[in-house]
């Protein structure tokens, strides 16, 4: 028997495209025997399933049904491959939760707490082996003084929108007299940010998931980019980042990953595939935590694709046991 899925991509923030992008590459290689798929557009518009060109069947959003030529489809699960608002905050799964609907990512709670990166280092900070860089957390009305970070923080360091993805609004500051125009570009994005000290060190990322009712971490990926920072051109744009799967690391250092990784995994309380970026320090030694997401691009050029691809995995395989594991 077929499980219904719907497949639900889009999302009200600028990170909608790549959502588009990521949902293609997961409906390519969901297995039509095991599966049958709908994909859901959710937009500032409306929440629409959409069959062919310009036919458009709006989502009853009283229990995430649609309506097919007067056949009500319901849908045993959901996928949710929204990046940013409203898939990867929360929102989304504490409606599916009331509706009891199983999805395939992390739980509300987790959801909301790992979109702020500033709440997030203060739970994993005591996770043996790893570091997180000293910061700042402010609040756009609330009372700050730039002198006071100015001192309390060494040059140069990150400034980020507290909630975003994608690098978005995000700036390296070189000269604290750049730090109220960085500060300006991120609060256009958010009403919190967060300003760390910069970390010198290689730059990597890492899947971790459960598949089989057991912790896996995927092949770690290095990440080098001749851009300031890895942002949304890097990620996004084609030769602009070089990217190594699996990642030139010595073997202890990967196991020295793994654990920390799949100790994040657990701290955090996460379920489904999430992505964990950090840097090594000096010759791979202090594990420094950058941050986690819980929705991680799915694209044909994303890290999760190379990496499961890197770890022997075919991705029909890797969908059909993350289905299974989240939503059963």
């Amino acid at each position: 028997m077929k499980k219904i899925i719907a497949l639900l991509t889009g999302g009200t923030t600028g990170e909608w495209v790549v959502s588009v992008k990521s949902a293609a590459t997961i409906a390519q290689n969901l297995d039509p025997d095991k599966f049958e798929v709908y994909k859901i557009m959710l937009t500032q518009q409306g929440w629409f399933y959409e069959p062919a060109d310009s036919v458009k069947i709006e989502v009853d959003r009283n229990d995430f049904s649609v309506n097919i030529k007067g056949r009500k489809v319901k849908f045993d699960g959901v996928f949710i491959a929204i990046h940013g608002s409203p898939g990867e905050d929360g929102k989304l799964q504490g409606y599916f939760d009331m509706l009891g609907l199983p999805y395939t990512t992390c739980d509300a709670l987790t959801s909301a707490i790992t979109m702020n990166k500033g709440y997030t280092k203060a739970i994993v900070q005591g996770i043996d082996s790893l570091h997180v860089a000293k910061s700042a957390q402010i609040f756009k009305n609330g009372p700050y003084q730039l002198d006071q970070i100015k001192k309390d923080l060494v040059l140069p360091y990150f400034v980020k929108p507290n909630n975003g993805g994608s690098s978005i609004g995000m700036s390296k500051v070189t000269n604290q007299y750049d730090l109220k125009d960085a500060l300006d570009k991120a609060f256009q994005e958010d009403s919190q940010i967060l300003i760390e000290e910069f970390i010198a060190g290689r730059e990597f990322t890492v899947g971790v998931v459960k598949l089989d009712g057991k912790i896996t971490v995927l092949p770690v990926t290095e990440v080098e980019t001749a851009k300031e920072f890895f942002d949304f051109e890097a990620k996004y744009t084609p030769g602009v980042a070089k990217e190594t799967t699996p990642a030139p690391i010595r073997a202890e250092t990967r196991l020295r990953v793994e654990k920390i990784a799949a100790d994040v995994y657990q701290k955090l309380n996460c379920r489904g595939v999430v992505r964990i970026d950090f840097i090594l320090k000096g010759d791979e030694s202090d594990f420094y935590f950058i941050e986690i997401n819980t929705i991680p691009g799915q694209t044909a050029t994303s890290f999760i694709p190379q990496q499961v691809a890197a770890a022997g995995m075919k991705l029909n395989d890797f969908y059909t046991k993350l289905i299974r594991e989240t939503i059963g």
